[in-house]
């Protein structure tokens, strides 16, 4: 890549940091801190609720300097309501619908490390408190698919469950 960053998929023995971004106020557009809410750190594993404001964190996550940072936020795939994606910062459309202040691909490029993506379709991005069924029955799938794995290898598994379960 033109960037200098490799751009391989999380392994067991890489220090990867979760950073969960979104609204709590707006239904769906919460789904990111939601998700990172419920996940545990571990010796391979991080997490940061950056809420609105990743760009906040710029600074503080080059300094933790993770292997990997995974940006957990809503992103509209024009799928059903609860479709998630795991991807590269790189594949995501500069067009992609999000609720921020800068797109998640123009931010990545202030990171020092490979950026992925964990994006969640939303269903209601209106004010609201919770998260509709949809949307809180992956964040619940996604966070036991993450917290049962001992690394980051979860990833391998969630790739495979995209071709199964998200069709």
């Amino acid at each position: 890549m033109s960037d200098g960053k490799r751009y391989t998929s999380p392994g067991d023995s890489e220090r990867i940091l979760f950073a969960g971004i979104g609204n709590l106020l707006r239904s769906d557009d919460g789904v990111g801190v939601a998700l990172c809410r419920k996940l545990m750190p571990s010796e391979h594993r991080q997490i940061l609720l950056a809420e609105m404001s990743i760009e906040n964190y710029i600074g503080k996550i080059n300094r933790m300097a993770p292997e990997k940072l995974i940006l957990v936020d809503c992103v509209d795939f024009g799928r059903r309501p609860g479709y998630w994606r795991f991807l590269p910062v790189e594949e995501l459309k500069e067009t992609t619908f999000h609720t921020h202040h800068i797109s998640l691909k123009t931010v990545s490029e202030l990171f020092d490390m490979p950026v992925w993506v964990l994006g969640i379709q939303p269903r209601r991005l209106e004010f609201g408190e919770s998260l509709s069924p949809d949307v809180q029955a992956t964040t619940d799938h996604l966070a036991e698919m993450i917290n049962a794995s001992g690394g980051t290898a979860c990833f391998n598994e969630l790739s495979a469950a995209i071709c199964l379960e998200n069709q």
